[in-house]
Parts: structure tokens; C-alpha cells; sequence
């Protein structure tokens, strides 16, 4: 049962989105095995979503991972010629998700913010543990910034990295990574990400049930993706780095009702102190994942280009 006491926080929209998925009566995912929640994902996530937006191409290919593993991965260019590029990394707790589940959003953002997306598919847990998420990211971020030219015909000068939810924590990690390897990039695009080691802020407790992302469901993804002895890392909550100094500026998108939005604020707060250029856009009366509801909510569409202009903008401030 949902608390009583924040549910009036939810719009209309949102509060029939919910009862409908209630009504649904699918098994959660923390009852499923990984590769059943994996398929039912899948199954689901473009019921609510945008259709697929045509684009002059969309690309299939391997990527290199640090291992010498080949990740599938997924470009999606809205012209031709040199375009301005951006790493995406798909949410999912680290265990669920990949290049269909996100196929819709990444093709939104390249239409809008009309340049490149590419989309990887890294490895889940837990058949891959933590860190290989975070390697396999940073290994294609690496890629992308030293093969993207040579190989895609894009313009390695202007790079970004996104991803939404978990895949917000990657790239709230990579841009850290980057930072440290003298990779410039011209934006971190975080939406919705976790950035603490523990459940344990007052947005976790006052949305753990009822909310879309459940308590349950963030404590099973953790358990398959994560030892606890390893929470502390940095890589897995980059609010706990030492210092956020000299990353790239970045776009936070949260949604108010969100068990991981006060961790997210912290984020967003954090840098700014260190004196990182923030955008930030809070979406009131949205759970987690409210983005990728394209067909129902409006301020899906607005994210969306919220999103797309802050990756514009940024490109054209680094030419």
C-alpha cells in the first residue's frame, strides 16, 4: 500500500500511471530471477514511451570494453558529417536494461539536440559485478573520445556523457574518470541518478512503497551488483569522491517523488560548491524513471528537450 501521507504530492497523470501498473498486477522485479525481470522490462518499456523516431542512421556495432571484451552498442546520428557526440548509459539498477530498452529515449535525444548518441550496452549483474559496469563505461568513453573520429566520422572535440538512473551513476562516475585522465568533456547529463552508498535519506524512506521504484526493488538491485563492504567506493556513490573539483559542467533532471531525488540534490549541490557549472530541473509530482513515459506525460517531452539543449549547448560552447 502506498503512504498516505505523500501520495497527494503526485500529479493526476502520474497517480493514473501508477494505478494502472497497480491494476496490472505484474510480479515486481526483486520476485523475478535477473533474466526474467530482464525480459519483462524489456517487454514493457515502450508501452508508455515515445514511438521510435526515424533517424538518417542508426548504427549496431561492438566497442572495445578494458578486457578486450566487444559490448554491443548502438549509434543513433540525426544528420551526417562530423557531429558532436555523447556516450549513453541505460538505467537498471545495474542488473536490468539495454539497447532496446533505451532505444526510444536515445533516439529522442539525438533528434533534439541534433547531434549523436551512442548507446552501450555494458555488462549486468550479477553476472558482472562492481566495478565491470563502471570499466566497461569508461573504456567506451575512452573509445569514443580517441577512435570516434576515425571510426564514426564524429567530432571527438565535443563529447558527452548521459545516462539516466543507474546509468546516471555511471556517468556521474565516468565524468569523475575523465577528469582524472585529462578527457575533456563537454557535459555530464545525469537524470535521476543514485549517488550514495546507503538507503538511507529522508526521500528513500518517505518514497519506498508505492512510488514506481521501490525500496525492494533498489535493495535487490544493489545485493546482485554490489558487496556491501564495497558501498563506500566512490564508483558506486560518487557522492563519496574526494572531490568533484574540475568536472565537466552537468544537467540533473530529478523527479520530486523519487526514492534517490535528495541524494541527487546533494549531488547537484556538491557541485556547485566546487564551483561546477549546474543545471538542475526538479520535476515536481514525477517519480523515477518519469522521462521515458513520453506518451503520457507531458513533462516527459519537456525532459527530453530540457535534456537536448543542454547537450546543444554545451557542444556549441566547445567549438
Amino acid at each position: 500500500m502506498r503512504p498516505a501521507l505523500s501520495t497527494h504530492l503526485l500529479t493526476p497523470a502520474m497517480a493514473g500511471i501508477l494505478d494502472r501498473i497497480r491494476r496490472a498486477n505484474r510480479p515486481p522485479f526483486h520476485s523475478l530471477a535477473p533474466v526474467q525481470a530482464r525480459a519483462a522490462y524489456r517487454a514493457a518499456s515502450e508501452v508508455l514511451e515515445f514511438p521510435r523516431a526515424p533517424l538518417p542512421r542508426v548504427q549496431d556495432l561492438s566497442i572495445p570494453s578494458g578486457d578486450g571484451t566487444l559490448l554491443p552498442a548502438r549509434l543513433y546520428a540525426a544528420g551526417t558529417g562530423r557531429l558532436p557526440m555523447c556516450l549513453y548509459l541505460h538505467g537498471g539498477g545495474f542488473v536490468i536494461g539495454d539497447l532496446e530498452t533505451h532505444d526510444s529515449l536515445c533516439r529522442q535525444l539525438a533528434l533534439r539536440s541534433g547531434g549523436a548518441v551512442l548507446a552501450l550496452d555494458y555488462r549486468l549483474a550479477p553476472e558482472h559485478r562492481f566495478p565491470t559496469a563502471v570499466d566497461d563505461a569508461f573504456a567506451a568513453l575512452r573509445w569514443l573520445a580517441c577512435e570516434g573520429e576515425a571510426q564514426l566520422g564524429l567530432d571527438t572535440r565535443r563529447l558527452a556523457v548521459a545516462g539516466d538512473s543507474a546509468g546516471g551513476t555511471l556517468a556521474a562516475v565516468c565524468a569523475l574518470l575523465a577528469r582524472d585522465a585529462g578527457l575533456p568533456l563537454a557535459l555530464q547529463l545525469l537524470i535521476t541518478p543514485g549517488t550514495t552508498a546507503h538507503m538511507d535519506t529522508a526521500s528513500h524512506k518517505l518514497f519506498a512503497q508505492g512510488f514506481l521504484l521501490e525500496a525492494d526493488g533498489i535493495a535487490w538491485f544493489f545485493d546482485h551488483y554490489i558487496d556491501r563492504h564495497h558501498r563506500a567506493d566512490w564508483r558506486f556513490a560518487p557522492l563519496m569522491a574526494p572531490d568533484v573539483d574540475g568536472v565537466a559542467p552537468a544537467c540533473v533532471l530529478l523527479a520530486e517523488c523519487d526514492p534517490l531525488v535528495d541524494e541527487g540534490l546533494a549531488y547537484a549541490d556538491r557541485l556547485r560548491a566546487s564551483g561546477v557549472p549546474v543545471e538542475l530541473e526538479l520535476y515536481r509530482g514525477l517519480t523515477h524513471d518519469f522521462i521515458k513515459l513520453g506518451r503520457v506525460l507531458k513533462e516527459a517531452g519537456h525532459a527530453q528537450a530540457v535534456a537536448a539543449t543542454a547537450l546543444r549547448t554545451a557542444w556549441e560552447n566547445t567549438r
